[in-house]
């Protein structure tokens, strides 16, 4: 039902995405990690996504009105990225999910900016993956910065591609948060077509 909500709002707003890759997705729990242009984003991968995957967003996100209603329909999890006591709470809760093979999607960008480029990456989608011993599956989100920008109220009509990369493992217990990182923002960066700006 969210799913289908999600693709008439893009559907209304002219927006058709061409997914390529989907044969990536693999069939068991995993953690997608893409980057993050627009507040379309997560409706894009709402509609693109199988119901399975479980959103991690920023809490300030729960504070804007329509984004928050949309978010907590598709089941949404909050996070609180400053450190503090409900961080540590949260980040429990989040490896927990990771724990007991939960899918995840996250923007480990955490927040969009007007300028293009793709930013540094906030290392807790991969230390889930780790956790929970889940594959990570990099998303190339092409377009959406086009179609609705940071500065922009309402969508305008533009190409937009979403691109499944190839499965990155988290592999041997030798394998650091930081190389799975590095390895799924360079997947990521091959398809952009935007700067790495870390």
């Amino acid at each position: 039902m969210v799913q289908k909500a999600a693709a008439l709002i893009l559907f209304v707003t002219g927006v058709t995405p061409r997914v390529t890759g989907y044969e990536n997705l693999p069939d068991d729990r995993s953690v997608v990690v893409a980057n993050h242009a627009s507040y379309l984003d997560g409706i894009i991968l709402t509609a693109v996504l199988p119901p399975r995957f479980t959103f991690i967003i920023k809490r300030e996100m729960s504070r804007v009105p329509f984004a928050s209603f949309l978010l907590r329909r598709i089941g949404s999890e909050f996070v609180d990225r400053s450190r503090n006591q409900r961080n540590m709470i949260d980040a429990r809760r989040i490896m927990h999910a990771a724990g007991t093979g939960q899918s995840l999607v996250f923007f480990p960008e955490g927040t969009i900016r007007r300028e293009t480029g793709l930013r540094h990456f906030h290392h807790g989608a991969f230390a889930a993956a780790k956790r929970g011993n889940l594959k990570l599956v990099p998303v190339a989100i092409c377009g959406s910065r086009d179609i609705l920008p940071a500065t922009q109220a309402l969508p305008i009509r533009a190409t937009l591609e979403v691109i499944i990369k190839p499965v990155i493992s988290p592999g041997s217990t030798q394998t650091s948060t930081r190389d799975l990182m590095q390895a799924c923002r360079n997947s990521i960066l091959e398809d952009l077509n935007e700067p790495d700006t870390p």
